[in-house]
């Protein structure tokens, strides 16, 4: 039946395809809306860019690399110059999904086009509003002060070095490579330097990508090193100055447009662009200032009128996509706007609930933005031997400005060569604010297909190189500092020892919770490691967990708050503990399990897991735990790779029945246990024979609800760290033991064969 509906699905979906494909759809109503066929190709185009980037994606974290550059790729093979572009049938496909054959003829009769429709790149914008937003909700105000003297020197030595490189990179070598910018070649300098392509060539290779960065210093653990806090203090203060230089460039452009189609294209009127220079810097530092100042007026207002914490962050949002019109409005980009909300809200206490409120947005979003920038790269533009051979000197002299102009500041401020060698790595990796500012410059006719190729291959190479290269240079034990310090506040570690890590887990969230409550704001350095910062006003220490202890890193000032705040919570949690034991009686839940029908349909697979099970008819044991440690021997001599620890396994299922007793009813006993060294799922059914034993039962111990003796053990072990239908598993033993006198049919097994055919036959 099963085979029968996936043939008709197919057959339905094939021919729908070929209807499409040939024209022959019946006509789409038209309800008054404008280009409703442009709708429904731009819902199509969503789909497979999804599909598109996420599977790019995951390819690209399979291969270590970041996720940013399987989606890029992706884009590029589904483009309209790739895979896209490829027509079928004589219908609405014949010029392909993304209309690469009519991009093709336009760009062969030498019309500008664009590569992606205005309501694709309408939802790319969004998106990287969206990502600027969060990004500025990320950044850490506190450490871009506190550390703002050593971070500011390396931010604005990479900026300037980058940009210079950058920018006299496009007005030497441009000329010499592509026709169309022959006319850079008689320009002065000065003039040559400030056209629209240098400039944005410039740009583009200022920007660097924190969250690259921070995820490979997280990795090696490094982040709170001299090195790490001053990369990513570095990385910080370079996004804000790539922004500003973005803004200034802008300002540029016009004031160059205006001044020549007023005097005829003759010389640089240099007093107007510096007055729009010093507008564009004048408004986004008027702005940010504004709106950190404002930022806890703005918080309050939202808390006050809006109490659920999606609207809030809706409303967040909106005052992002309000700010980033108006910055749009003033001659600077939108993503700048956007990035100043974010950095307001960043001391708030918002920030938490506004990230997670828009994380689903953002997991939609920002991967349709990356895709869509791949998608804009002309493949044959990209692949031809003029812009291979300028992308790669652009970018080997992007790597080299980052490297140099961070090194060289840090050589200033007590790093050595090695330390300097680190921090100049750390800010070569560029991201999404690069593919940004690409996207900006070709949609506003600034860049080539040319251009904007070698822009994205410069931040494919140094997204590429830049982790290795970083792990390497901190593959030494060796210092980064001329004259280490001990400590540069005098903290040291503060370390608490659970029982297990699930108990230490739980600890870590209440103590996380405890200081949010108390006004502090908590931000998560690393989720792989579990390392938080914790910060309010002078206040600044880290808690982490290393399995089931759990370290704050603090100075010895801050160890009595510390020690307050964990007294409180163990305070919490055993009150949480009497709480949850209290209303739980055994055998009140017991009973109304044994009244409850199981469901019907959803374990019809589970039963195949018992046939695996080792069956044991005619089972002797004197105790509870002699009964554990026999049928675990058991199942591990029967099963070796499911169970290669018994000792382990014995002792999460003593674990598990000390915490409450598995004994049911009519003789019936579930005992199970979780532990990581167990591969799936195993287990045994055991029948206990109690002939010739004395009056209730041999093992006496075992305690039932209805004080029977035990005669049916159903003993499971399962993995505690991977998914396995445990629950579902046991639901079904439960059900089938005690459907129509189960248990008494079962017990009457004499051999392993009869068992297995018993649960075989269940159903």
């Amino acid at each position: 039946m099963k085979v029968k509906k996936a043939l008709v699905m197919m057959a339905a979906v094939l021919a729908t395809a070929a209807l499409w494909a040939h024209g022959d759809v019946p006509p789409y109503p038209n309800f008054g809306l404008p280009r409703v066929e442009g709708m429904m190709f731009l819902v199509l185009q969503i789909g497979i860019i999804i599909f598109a980037a996420k599977l790019g994606g995951a390819a690209a974290s399979l291969l270590k690399m970041p996720s940013i550059l399987g989606e890029l790729a992706a884009g590029i093979a589904i483009g309209p110059w790739a895979l896209g572009g490829i027509g079928f049938g004589d219908g609405i496909f014949s010029a392909g999904l993304f209309h690469g054959a009519e991009l093709r003829q336009m760009a062969a009769a030498g019309r500008m086009c664009d590569a992606t429709t205005p309501e694709l790149y309408g939802i790319a914008t969004l998106a990287s509003i969206i990502l600027l937003f969060l990004s500025g909700l990320e950044t850490n105000l506190r450490m871009f002060l506190k550390y703002s003297f050593v971070g500011s020197l390396v931010g604005v030595g990479g900026v300037v070095f980058s940009f210079v490189f950058g920018d006299l990179c496009a007005v030497w070598l441009l000329p010499k490579f592509f026709s169309h910018f022959a006319y850079l070649s008689s320009m002065p300098l000065a003039e040559a330097a400030t056209q629209a392509a240098p400039l944005y060539m410039g740009i583009m290779s200022t920007a660097t990508s924190v969250g690259i960065t921070a995820r490979i210093l997280s990795e090696r653990k490094k982040m709170d090193s001299e090195e790490g806090t001053t990369i990513m203090a570095g990385a910080v203060i370079d996004d804000v100055l790539g922004l500003i230089v973005l803004a200034i460039g802008n300002g540029i452009i016009a004031a160059s447009a205006v001044h020549g189609s007023s005097s005829g294209g003759g010389g640089m009127d240099w007093g107007r662009i510096g007055a729009v220079a010093v507008k564009a810097f004048g408004v986004w530092l008027g702005a940010t200032a504004v709106g950190v100042l404002a930022a806890r007026w703005i918080a309050k207002f939202l808390k006050v009128c809006f109490k659920s914490p999606v609207v809030i962050a809706t409303m967040a949002f909106g005052l992002a996509l309000v700010l980033a019109g108006f910055f749009e409005m003033m001659g600077l980009a939108m993503i700048i706007g956007a990035y100043v909300m974010g950095l307001a809200l960043s001391r708030t206490d918002l920030k938490h609930p506004i990230q997670e409120m828009l994380t689903p947005v953002y997991t939609f979003l920002v991967p349709v933005f990356f895709c869509a920038m791949g998608m804009m790269v002309d493949v044959r533009a990209l692949c031809s031997t003029p812009v291979l051979v300028f992308g790669a000197i652009y970018t080997a002299l992007a790597i080299a400005a980052k490297v140099l102009g961070c090194m060289i500041p840090s050589l200033c401020c007590g790093f050595n060569l090695l330390g300097g060698l680190r921090i100049g790595a750390g800010m070569v990796p560029r991201g999404e604010v690069a593919l940004i500012i690409a996207g900006i410059g070709l949609s506003a006719g600034y860049l080539t297909q040319e251009i904007f190729g070698i822009g994205i291959l410069m931040t494919l190479v140094t997204t590429v190189v830049a982790p290795p290269a970083l792990v390497a240079l901190f593959h030494p034990k060796a210092k980064g500092v001329r004259h280490p310090k001990k400590s540069m506040d005098g903290s040291r570690d503060v370390e608490f020892e659970l029982g297990d890590e699930s108990a230490a887990e739980l600890m870590m969230a209440k103590l996380l919770n405890e200081f949010r409550n108390e006004g502090f704001f908590v931000t998560c350095l690393s989720k792989e490691d579990h390392i938080w910062e914790i910060a309010m006003d002078a206040i600044e220490l880290s808690i982490r967990r290393k399995g089931k202890v759990i370290l704050f890193s603090c100075t010895p000032a801050e160890e009595a708050m510390v020690m307050t705040a964990w007294m409180e919570v163990v305070s919490q949690v055993n009150d949480l503990a009497r709480s949850i034991a209290k209303p739980v009686r055994r055998e009140q839940m017991e009973k109304m399990l044994s009244e409850t029908e199981a469901v019907a349909k959803g374990n019809e697979g589970v039963g195949r897991y018992l046939q695996g099970f080792v069956m044991l008819p005619k089972f002797r044991a004197t105790s509870k735990d002699e009964a554990f440690e026999k049928i675990v021997s058991a199942i591990a001599e029967s099963c070796p790779n499911h169970v290669p620890d018994a000792a382990a396994a014995v002792a999460a299922v003593k674990k598990r029945e000390a915490s409450m007793p598995t004994g049911l009813d009519n003789g019936i006993a579930v005992p199970h246990g979780r532990d990581p060294s167990v591969k799936g799922v195993a287990g045994a059914v055991a029948i206990v024979d109690n002939s010739g034993a004395p009056s209730g039962g041999i093992i006496a111990d075992y305690e039932t609800i209805d004080k029977s003796p035990v005669k049916i053990i159903v003993l499971m072990l399962a993995n505690s760290e991977t998914q396995t239908p445990y629950i579902k598993l046991m639901s079904f033993i439960s059900r089938v033991l005690r459907a129509e006198n189960g248990a008494e049919r079962l017990a009457e097994s004499t051999t392993a064969d009869e068992m297995r055919r018993f649960f075989r036959e269940a159903k």
